[in-house]
């Protein structure tokens, strides 16, 4: 049977600040999904991670689905309709446009889809994060799909043995979003060298080599600045990723999402921290908006979801998490300055960008013989011999 996959997800308003969406806001994104789903589902699944809802849908419309993506679309309006009468914080926040336009791509919200033909067992990872940009991913997509300290089944297993293909996005080109294709193992340093910078560089899919029909996964790479025209929030990227047999194992992901990257976001969306693995429903941090991801297991037969498995929930976790929080701590002891802070290419608060252009006509150009009334180091040795 061929199934679409799609993630949709979309900050809409949160309780006290950034943290995580009411119960009834939940309840209502819910139930206008459940009303559609007869029509143009086969199954979904709702959950949030800190303040984004994600809908995970499963249906045979394919990818870029106008239905899908207005399905998604009217219910966040009616969410954040609720939000607002709550108070929430960043009511309807991330959507960006007045009208739907056929995609959601382009509106605010993040989607990642995969149309697949079903294994018999068909098994797949849904990818959500918050706090972070679209690169926040790269690293562990990177060691789980071409490394293999991090994933022996690229030693071990023939289905990985011939690699994989990566489509990476260039999303701050001054011409536009652009896209390359590199095939791993044999650009592999050429995929390293992009995917090191998660601010302008973000894996958007991956595909098998061996089964070329076969995509392995798919990361939203919307860049809300860039719709937006301002800073309304980090872009918390979606992402589908199948697992096991042609594709790395569900466990040989953990390790590569153990090491905690850090990655740009954070509180007011410019600083860097580690990227934590936390449970699904799980509240965005207290401590400086520490980036999270989470992981949710899924098998699917004709269409219809299992309840997940919360990939980042077993006791084996909470050691992690321990050891990324230091992480976490030791870089905010270091404040403001760079790279705890972002560099000033990638700030998105205006603040100091105003306060730079303030301080830009105090400057004074040095001539070729340094600072007007500027002594030499022979007159200033004079002066003083000691």
């Amino acid at each position: 049977m061929r199934v679409t996959v799609s993630v949709i997800k979309a900050d809409i308003g949160a309780i006290g600040g950034h943290t995580m969406p009411s119960a009834e806001v939940l309840g209502i994104v819910r139930d206008r999904v459940e009303r559609e789903r007869k029509k143009l589902l086969v199954d979904f699944y709702i959950c949030h991670t800190g303040d984004d809802i994600a809908i995970i849908m499963t249906h045979t419309r394919g990818k870029d689905s106008p239905d899908i993506h207005q399905l998604a679309w009217d219910a966040f309006l009616k969410g954040t309709d609720k939000a607002k009468t709550q108070g929430l914080y960043g009511a309807g926040q991330d959507l960006l446009k007045e009208a739907f336009s056929g995609n959601i791509r382009g509106l605010g919200p993040g989607s990642a889809e995969v149309e697949l033909d079903e294994r018999p067992s068909e098994a797949f990872m849904v990818l959500l994060g918050d706090k972070c940009g679209p690169g926040a991913f790269n690293l562990p997509l990177y060691l789980a799909f071409a490394d293999p300290m991090y994933s022996p089944g690229l030693m071990l297993s023939e289905s990985l043995h011939d690699g994989f293909t990566f489509q990476i996005m260039d999303m701050d080109h001054a011409e536009g979003d652009r896209m390359i294709v590199l095939q791993a193992p044999e650009r592999l340093y050429d995929i390293a060298a992009l995917l090191r910078d998660t601010n302008r560089y973000a894996v958007e899919a991956i595909w098998s080599r061996k089964y070329p029909n076969e995509q392995a996964a798919a990361v939203g790479t919307t860049r809300l600045r860039k719709i937006a025209g301002r800073y309304v929030g980090k872009d918390d990227p979606p992402a589908v990723v199948r697992v096991q047999k042609i594709f790395p194992a569900t466990e040989e992901f953990g390790p590569a999402f153990a090491v905690g990257p850090f990655v740009g976001g954070d509180t007011r969306g410019s600083h860097n921290l580690p990227l934590m693995p936390v449970p699904m429903n799980t509240s965005a941090s207290t401590f400086f908006c520490c980036p999270m991801v989470s992981a949710l297991g899924f098998s699917m037969h004709d269409g219809i979801l299992t309840a997940p498995a919360d990939l980042f929930a077993d006791p084996f976790w909470s050691q992690v998490r321990d050891r990324i929080a230091e992480k976490a701590i030791e870089m905010r002891r270091q404040g403001f300055f760079e790279p705890a802070m972002l560099p000033m290419s990638e700030l998105e608060y205006g603040g100091i960008v105003v306060r730079l252009r303030k301080l830009d006509p105090e400057f004074a150009v040095r001539d070729g013989h340094g600072e007007k009334a500027a002594r030499t180091e022979a007159a200033i040795t004079a002066e003083d011999p000691d």
